[in-house]
């Protein structure tokens, strides 16, 4: 039995959210802890999962917050390093109307960035039972090297690696650096989430079956999931396909975290579900008895799944900020309950 559900990798980051304007009519902005993988972590946290967190902050005060509520919220911070020399990152989020949101960014550089391979607590990988990471951590080539040594060190324990691209144009020197970093997180992932646009801009694809089938030409991927925003969600699993519609909120504040807590719920319906009972720990046995366990799993019990996340999501979407405001299995189960009475 390994230590931790899910070791996630990647960047931690300070989320100013508009929330008000002063009496001098200026926007007050709020400092929210953030950063993908840690909201994935969070989520799973609240679902009563064992997690730890591999990034770098800075000695700053924004890097005491951070710190401060992974360990509130129970993420374990072992793997976090800190810098003396480059401050904790930022992040600056307009939120338009409907909910989306516009990022600026201060991170040139900025602590997430500066992780480096002698940064990595490999015993914190090799305890884990699914390895989590991004592309945002592939950005420049410290991390990069860092972040690949992850993947290679989780592979050779056995753990099942789960890639979000999670792209953000702006923080790319090209969109071809992009593209090829992004391929290369989908060519070792067993469980790939991406989203709409993303995957449309990734294959060229406007229709999302056709990009799924791209992708699925040249990557032996057991699981994708694919969020569509209000349209929904679909889950492929070794040629199943499930479609679960949105649960739409008329009290949206904004959509900060809705993705990861999507995927922090099917991270956790694997775990209680695919992961359960005896597992290989070498790599090839591994991905082999996911993918035979993906093709078991009835399209029911990946409805079940979609509609679970989806609800969650959409309670996140009534939140400002995301990693210390995951609603709790209890909260989304009465969710459910009141929407469809199971």
């Amino acid at each position: 039995m390994k230590t931790y559900d899910v070791t996630a990798l990647g960047e931690l980051l300070i989320d100013f959210t508009e929330n008000g304007v002063s009496a001098q009519g200026n926007p007050l902005m709020e400092a929210n802890p953030g950063g993908a993988p840690c909201n994935v972590l969070a989520m799973l946290k609240r679902l009563s999962k064992k997690t730890a967190f591999i990034g770098k902050i800075g000695e700053d005060i924004f890097g005491k917050q951070l710190k401060t509520a992974l360990r509130d919220v129970g993420i374990d911070t072992r793997g976090l390093k800190e810098s003396k020399e480059v401050r904790t990152t930022l992040a600056f989020v307009h939120t338009m109307e409907g909910g989306d949101r516009e990022f600026s960014f201060y991170r040139n550089p900025g602590a997430d960035m500066a992780l480096e391979e002698e940064d990595l607590d490999e015993a914190l990988i090799r305890e884990s039972r699914i390895f989590h990471y991004g592309s945002l951590s592939m950005t420049h080539e410290s991390c990069r090297l860092a972040t690949r040594r992850a993947i290679e060190v989780a592979e050779e324990s056995g753990a099942v690696l789960s890639f979000d691209p999670n792209l953000r144009e702006s923080l790319w020197a090209s969109l071809e650096d992009a593209r090829e970093q992004i391929l290369y997180g989908m060519s070792h992932c067993q469980i790939l989430k991406i989203s709409d646009n993303e995957i449309q801009w990734l294959t060229g694809e406007e229709d999302f079956d056709k990009g799924i089938d791209w992708i699925r030409a040249r990557f032996s991927i057991p699981l994708i999931l694919l969020s569509m925003g209000k349209d929904g969600s679909r889950a492929y699993a070794e040629g199943k396909r499930v479609e679960v519609p949105a649960f739409v909120q008329d009290k949206t504040v904004e959509t900060t975290g809705a993705g990861d807590t999507f995927c922090a719920c099917v991270l956790n319906y694997v775990l209680e579900n695919l992961l359960a009972g005896e597992w290989p720990e070498e790599a090839e046995g591994s991905r082999n008895r996911f993918a035979e366990r993906c093709k078991a799993c009835a399209e029911e019990r990946l409805g079940e799944m979609l509609r679970f996340a989806n609800a969650a999501a959409s309670i996140v979407t009534t939140k400002k900020g995301a990693l210390r405001v995951m609603p709790e299995r209890e909260e989304v189960e009465a969710f459910l309950t009141e929407r469809h009475g199971n």
